[in-house]
């Protein structure tokens, strides 16, 4: 028997076949036979009998193609087929290579080699092809990559070693025995189950590629993200059986959720449908919402406009065709699953037309958990948050020059106007709410070490940093105002240069006058490299601000994926931990902070800073200011539990982000120094650099167990004082609130940058 009964899928795009399916069929059976993948060489080793010519039959790759790619003529579907055979088989030679035996160092020779068969110029050579998947992908890369761009190629090969070298990841933990976390699964799935990489071959077959000014936008990072997961999450419902029981496999999500929350199969499989059906319409949220959006915002002409449109078609084809094969492959389990699809009612209607009839709308198929993420109603009574014992294995340590970091750091924010009366009647801080935050006591626990000065300068990042946050909401927030929150995010890059000029625009307010000081002050010794990727991080916390307003004016509680991904920009622990980056100086290769391990590392200290701040947080956010934006919320939304249930997964999921964090500093870590044979002076740096992450975690920790900032007492004395009532209201106040802000500034010194989006 299955070990489960398959859900009701949401499948929102009819699918549609390929008239080209039977030549297809044909035209890859006999590449497979030229590849070796059947009909292997005999007596020849680097060719094993992984497949028979009735399993490339049984798992119809032909039929996966036509019904994810029903536009394409005859040869693009040809060769699309033969890219996923490759893949699959890929898969099944590294399963029975390498994952049955547990030949980890074997697993990544054989994976170092691959990106030699993936030139980015036509003129380089290839190494001669020993084995069926590096002569596939030789034969397949040269068939595919010359006709199209530099920056797609770029795209699709980094897309393609992902795919490959995450298999490692795949082989540990079968190795160690080891199911991921759910935060953890959803990120390394997408990149080994290669998702990402069928993307760029749905540009491929659509003879379009995606404008390289906007490839690496929110909306179509989000559009790849989602495609992404609803074909891995679909794929694992239906790989379950295979994968658990015959495999042993741990890289599967029904698996995850069996593990981290104690369930049974049945109500993880629902529950993986239930993040399936909510990625789903996060991809149609972000295509119908915020691709039109970007057009205008990055003045699109009508012809790339036609692409992205195609591109998104083509995804949406993608995963109601991958839908229909999972139904019929042999490969999966689907017992009855057709029966199910085609289900008539009794006496029904036939004939043309009468598909529709047969539609069961069930809550699922429909997708009715879509509607109460916009029917939450804000300021709700929460009360305090009863405090779970949190997991937190690193001790504090406070910089010694705190009390001088806290003079320091009031006197600049008061510098800055931070502790005044605003232009239009708005006081974001006084002194009473600028002492309650403490701003110093975090900066002295997440740099223990600095002399007075760098401390000084990290109070200052983050006194600015919790400003902008609280500045944000209250302009633009109240009002609703998007089109100003944009502008106004894309003025604060002119204060951020990194050629060394002074920027051109002119700061109205204390937000733009810090960040002009605060940037100056840590741009001058950097190179133009470091000032890029440090600007990159903080556009990247004001840009997540506007996301935040967005979904406030939707009144949309974000789907549990976005969430996460988007909260650690909010909460901008990618500054701070950028900071610790750029102490390391030059002697750690770029690369090495690019590396799996070291992004886990950084996400799962991001993931824990964030989840302890909606914590603490909880009745400030959701009681006091009528916020949706609260891991603990989206988790009761999502999972329709209580404010209690909330608090202990979240906890839970926090645990096992630090449980994780240890596994990969005491496995994984020293594994990549040997790799890539780093000498100790490096390792030495980088151990300081894992260091300084641990005592980040216990610093924002300690500081939000200290701070009157989020206490009841201090969170009714905050409404009691209010914000001063002289700032303008009725009709029209939006445009007077700008007007204030900007008062006496040219239109010439608002960037060119800030009126295109970028």
């Amino acid at each position: 028997m299955q070990p489960f009964v398959l859900p009701d899928f949401y499948m929102p795009y009819p699918a549609r076949l390929n008239p080209n399916l039977e030549t297809a069929r044909v035209h890859t059976r006999e590449w497979s036979s030229q590849m070796g993948i059947i009909d292997p060489p005999p007596d020849d080793p680097n060719y094993p009998d992984i497949w028979t010519e009735e399993d490339l039959d049984n798992h119809d790759y032909g039929l996966l193609c036509a019904y994810t790619h029903p536009d394409c003529p005859s040869d693009e579907l040809n060769l699309i087929t033969d890219w996923y055979v490759w893949v699959f088989y890929f898969d099944d030679h590294f399963l029975e290579i390498f994952k049955r035996t547990k030949d980890v160092a074997g697993g990544k020779a054989y994976l170092d080699r691959l990106p030699l068969f993936m030139p980015l110029d036509p003129t380089d050579e290839m190494p001669e092809p020993t084995n069926p998947v590096e002569k596939g992908l030789a034969d397949l890369w040269t068939r595919s990559v010359w006709s199209k761009t530099l920056g797609w190629r770029i795209r699709f090969r980094a897309n393609t070693e992902s795919l490959l070298e995450e298999s490692t990841w795949e082989l540990l933990n079968i190795t160690e025995s080891r199911v991921a976390n759910p935060i953890e699964y959803i990120e390394l799935r997408r990149k080994v189950g290669g998702a990402p990489w069928s993307a760029n071959l749905v540009e491929h077959a659509n003879y379009v590629e995606v404008p390289s000014r906007v490839a690496a936008t929110r909306p179509m990072q989000v559009l790849r993200d989602t495609f992404a997961d609803g074909v891995h999450l679909r794929n694992d419902l239906f790989s379950y059986e295979r994968e658990t029981q015959n495999e042993g496999e741990m890289a599967n999500m029904v698996l995850v959720f069996e593990r981290f929350f104690g369930l049974g199969t049945q109500e993880a499989a629902d529950l993986t449908n239930d993040v399936l059906t909510s990625r789903l319409q996060q991809f149609e949220h972000t295509a119908l919402t915020e691709v039109p959006t970007m057009f205008v915002e990055f003045a699109i002409v009508p012809p790339e406009q036609v692409a992205v449109a195609l591109y998104v078609k083509g995804l949406q084809d993608w995963q109601s065709g991958g839908h229909e094969w999972h139904l019929r492959s042999s490969r999966y389990m689907n017992e009855g699953a057709l029966d199910n699809e085609n289900w008539a009612p009794p006496g029904g209607p036939a004939g043309l037309g009468a598909s529709v009839a047969r539609l069961r709308l069930t809550p699922g198929r429909v997708g009715a958990k879509r509607y109460r993420n916009h029917s939450y109603v804000p300021y709700r009574m929460v009360g305090p948050t009863a405090l779970p014992d949190f997991y937190l294995p690193y001790g504090l340590e406070l910089n010694p020059n705190l009390e001088t970091a806290r003079a320091n750091g009031k006197a600049w924010a008061r510098e800055m106007g931070m502790l005044e009366q605003l232009p239009g009647g708005f006081r974001i801080w006084d002194d009473h709410k600028y002492d309650a935050a403490d701003v110093a006591l975090c900066g002295a626990g997440i740099n223990p070490y600095g002399d007075s000065d760098d401390l000084d300068l990290t109070t200052d990042w983050l006194i600015w940093g919790t400003y902008a946050d609280d500045f944000f909401p209250t302009i633009y927030g109240r009002t609703r105002d998007l089109i100003g929150a944009k502008v106004y995010n894309a003025r604060l890059l002119g204060f951020m240069p990194v050629d060394g000029t002074l920027p051109a625009t002119v700061p109205t307010n204390p937000c733009e006058r810090g960040l002009l000081d605060v940037w100056a002050r840590t741009a001058a010794p950097l190179s133009v490299d470091d000032r890029i990727a440090f600007r990159g991080a903080i556009a990247n916390m004001t840009a997540s601000w506007v996301w935040e307003l967005a979904n406030q004016i939707e009144n949309r509680i974000p789907d549990p994926v976005d969430y996460v991904e988007m909260r650690r920009k909010t909460f901008g622990a990618d500054l701070t931990m950028s900071l610790a980056r750029l102490r390391t100086g030059s002697l750690v290769p770029p690369e090495i902070y690019r590396t799996r391990p070291m992004r886990q590392l950084d996400n799962c200290t991001a993931d824990y800073g964030m989840l302890t701040n909606d914590v603490f947080s909880y009745q400030k956010e959701i009681e006091f200011e009528g916020e949706i934006h609260n891991m603990i919320l989206v988790v009761q939304q999502f999972l329709d539990c209580d404010k209690e249930q909330g608090v202990a997964i979240v906890n839970h999921l926090m645990t096992a982000r630090m449980e994780q964090f240890e596994r990969l500093v005491a496995v994984e870590l020293p594994a990549l120094f040997d790799d890539f044979n780093l000498d100790e002076e490096v390792r030495t740096v980088l151990d300081a650099y894992v260091h300084g992450l641990q005592l980040y975690m216990a610093g924002v920790m300690n500081w939000h167990q200290q701070v009157m900032r989020y206490t009841e007492p201090e969170l009714r004395l905050d409404r009691m004082s209010g914000v001063e009532l002289t700032r303008p209201s009725g009709m029209g106040v939006s445009a007077a609130q700008i007007a204030a802000l900007y008062r006496d500034v040219s239109p010439t010194a608002i960037p060119a940058s800030a009126m295109a989006g970028s």
